[in-house]
């Protein structure tokens, strides 16, 4: 119909349509709001226009320019060779250390950029620890009659007393590990990315959707969601691990307890890699330990902003006026300025004394290479679509067109919500995903009279949980590009990943999240919403009734 909804809907199920099957470039079709909102009369464009640089976006943009700051330097690799010479090379350990590594880094730096460090650095390991990855193969394949001459080929070099048998069972395991490696890596940055407001693009959309639609909610920020995430992911990491573990054989006593000589050898051998590596690194320079400061700065200032639970650093500032935008936008300006090289002390001294070259330790060139400019109007898109949704109506006429689900338990629609989203990520970019499902649940929860947040929180937190499809995410993409994995093997591993994941959501949600967000109750800064909503109802109703007998 003519309706400003119908209009908006059209405007949504178009920019979908496009998002999943990428006829457009995302961010192209993100930008479909200013082309159609205004000219189709659902908006202004003083209205559409700004959604595209709301806070999120800078302290998106504060993420980002740290992470590239931290890849400039190669902190990121120092820190993920650290940690793993610290966990030891067996299997099942460096399954972990991998996945720790990985889901820290993709805290802060981009997911698709942490995988790709990640992966050559795993290839090298397990080089060593089981030699040639088409050596391994060829064993697996090994027809019986073969054996025997492989036996005479390569057992002077193992010098071990293995049976044919023995070396194609080992060659089939070894290979499974293999596996195992290629798989945690992407998985273990897709969860590490929830922790953190700016791990991932859909945290920061649910961050401006309240905005948005709650002006007056202030529950989420940096602290408060790295307190309710961390610990989800820390509990999701360790139950992806032992799932891992146990189906690819980190887990199997081969490898984890008894040790062979020739295993022996090969661990010594990965060791060595790990550590010639870090060698190579050499000593922490003066850049590497000024980015590290910086970098622990603005963590520290954005964890104790407004944590909630506590008093925050914001209480010495004017209430509202410094966001988390702020404090990132203010420490990343600093890595522009300060100098990458010790200056010389000697030249306030003496002015004819030399002294070191200035160069920054980050370059507004550099910036422009490593921003994902993409993402950020990717971001706008989201905000100008829920701001079309508000405005139009269509938000609260398909909120109104899903209540058989307020008859299933609140829990149980977390489930089911967590559950819906987490498969449509499969098939959609998981920012496209949110930014389209977001609105409607919150419509949902404000009709059923469930807090807001209740909803929200795990729809957003599930849209990271695309483990079963290369397509689903970028990582995912690049270790399938590997050549090693098949669908299967992504399949069937990240069907119990995605499972675990909705599971770990909703408890998450229904205890520690509860307490953090006051889940429990429906709070006043959504009932200003309907009051808001309903005197624009009534007002429309009593406008048209005036107009009508005029």
């Amino acid at each position: 119909d003519g309706s400003d909804e119908g209009k908006c809907l059209y405007v949504v199920l178009l920019m979908a349509v496009y998002w999943c099957t990428e006829a457009l470039p995302l961010a192209v079709t993100a930008l479909l709001p200013i082309c159609l909102f205004p000219t189709m009369g659902v908006l202004t464009s003083k209205k559409v226009c700004p959604q595209y640089f709301l806070e999120p976006n800078f302290l998106f943009f504060s993420g980002v320019v740290m992470a590239s700051a931290i890849e400039e330097w190669n902190v990121h690799r120092r820190i993920a060779l650290k940690v793993l010479n610290i966990v030891g090379v067996k299997p099942v350990w460096l399954i972990l250390g991998m996945m720790i590594t990985s889901s820290f880094l993709s805290m802060w730096l981009n997911n698709t950029a942490t995988t790709a460090m990640m992966l050559p650095i795993a290839n090298a390991i397990l080089e060593n620890l089981f030699g040639d990855l088409e050596k391994l193969k060829e064993n697996c394949k090994l027809k019986e009659d073969e054996e025997v001459l492989l036996k005479l080929q390569e057992g002077a070099e193992r010098h071990d007393k293995r049976t044919p048998e023995e070396v194609r069972a080992e060659s089939e395991y070894q290979l499974k590990v293999w596996k195992g490696f290629l798989l945690c890596i992407p998985y273990a940055s897709s969860i590490g990315g929830t922790a953190t407001l700016t791990g991932t693009a859909p945290n920061l959309i649910l961050m401006g959707q309240l905005t948005s639609f709650f002006p007056d909610c202030d529950l989420v920020n940096f602290g408060s969601w790295f307190v309710f995430g961390f610990p989800l992911m820390v509990l999701f990491l360790l139950l992806g691990w032992l799932w891992i573990s146990f189906l690819y054989g980190g887990l199997n006593a081969r490898l984890c307890v008894r040790k062979q000589d020739w295993q022996a050898d090969a661990e010594r051998k990965a060791k060595a890699v790990i550590d010639e590596d870090y060698k190579k690194l050499g000593p922490m320079n003066f850049a590497e330990g000024a980015i590290t400061f910086f970098f622990i700065l603005f963590a520290v200032l954005l964890f104790t902003r407004d944590p909630k639970f506590f008093p925050g650093w914001s209480i010495f500032f004017n209430k509202g006026y410094v966001s988390d935008a702020v404090t990132g936008v203010v420490i990343i300006s600093l890595l522009f300025v300060f100098p990458s090289q010790k200056p010389s002390l000697s030249w306030w001294f003496d002015f004819h004394s030399t002294n070191t070259q200035y160069i920054p330790l980050l370059s507004w060139k550099k910036v422009q290479g490593s921003v994902s400019w993409n993402i950020i109007l990717l971001l706008g898109g989201g905000f100008a679509m829920a701001k079309g949704c508000e405005e139009s109506g269509l938000a609260s006429w398909l909120g109104t067109h899903l209540q058989p689900i307020a008859r299933v338990p609140p829990p149980v629609a977390v489930i089911l919500i967590t559950a819906f989203v987490a498969c449509f990520t499969e098939f959609a970019s998981n920012t496209a995903t949110i930014i389209i499902l977001l609105p409607i649940i919150t419509e949902l929860a404000i009709n059923i009279k469930v807090n807001p947040l209740y909803f929200m929180i795990p729809a957003t937190t599930g849209c990271s949980f695309a483990f079963m499809l290369p397509v689903s995410t970028p990582p995912n993409s690049i270790a399938f590009a590997s050549g090693h994995l098949m669908v299967k093997d992504m399949v069937k591993t990240g069907f119990m990943m995605n499972i675990l994941g909705i599971l770990t959501v909703s408890l998450a949600v229904n205890t520690w999240g509860t307490y953090m967000f006051g889940l429990s109750t429906y709070p006043d800064w959504a009932q200003s919403l309907n009051v808001t909503s309903t005197t624009t109802d009534v007002y429309n109703l009593t406008t048209s009734y005036l107009n009508a007998t005029a």
